[in-house]
């Protein structure tokens, strides 16, 4: 978006001094999704660069079985947000790849626990080591006090997302 200065000139959103922006509510969504699509974008490159034969919704698969340890197939198909047999389907491929573990859960055989095997979690920590690497590179080519305002307006993003809304889709990409 352009604006006018007060001495007529136009100014990109990047060349306002914080005390000049008064973004809309739209205005500000939009910004959110372009860094949402930034994310993903950095997501998908690190995946590509670490193992390309995966797909992002299989990475996403490992990510919440990293993140919530050996689950029954109902609560990754919850962390997924998807239906049981999808998730099955996913758990069908991962496990062909020799990522994810299968098994009867001794205390009720007609359930399945389901973990990450160990080249499963080593490729998971690789591609958020990745692209960790890149986030952080980006936020260093920031100045300084633009990295303060960065994290505050994050803060408060979060903030008012809820801490509940924010715990559920923790490390999910």
């Amino acid at each position: 978006m352009v604006r006018q200065a007060p001495d007529g000139a136009q100014q990109g959103p990047a060349e306002l001094s914080a005390d000049d922006l008064h973004e809309t509510v739209e205005e500000v969504a939009a910004a959110v999704m372009t860094a949402s699509r930034l994310f993903v974008a950095l997501s998908a490159r690190a995946l590509a660069e670490t193992e390309p034969t995966l797909t992002l919704p299989q990475l996403r698969t490992l990510v919440v079985l990293h993140g919530e340890g050996p689950v029954k197939l109902a609560a990754l198909a919850a962390g997924l947000d998807v239906n049981p047999s999808t998730a099955m389907r996913m758990v069908d491929k991962l496990e062909a790849r020799g990522l994810v573990d299968r098994q009867l859960n001794p205390g009720n055989r007609r359930e399945v626990i389901l973990a990450l095997k160990p080249h499963g979690r080593r490729l998971v920590e690789k591609v958020l080591a990745h692209r960790h690497q890149e986030i952080q590179a980006i936020v260093a080519s920031l100045p300084t006090e633009r990295r303060a305002e960065l994290v505050r307006g994050l803060r408060a993003l979060t903030d008012a997302a809820g801490a509940q809304a924010v715990d559920s889709l923790t490390e999910r990409y």
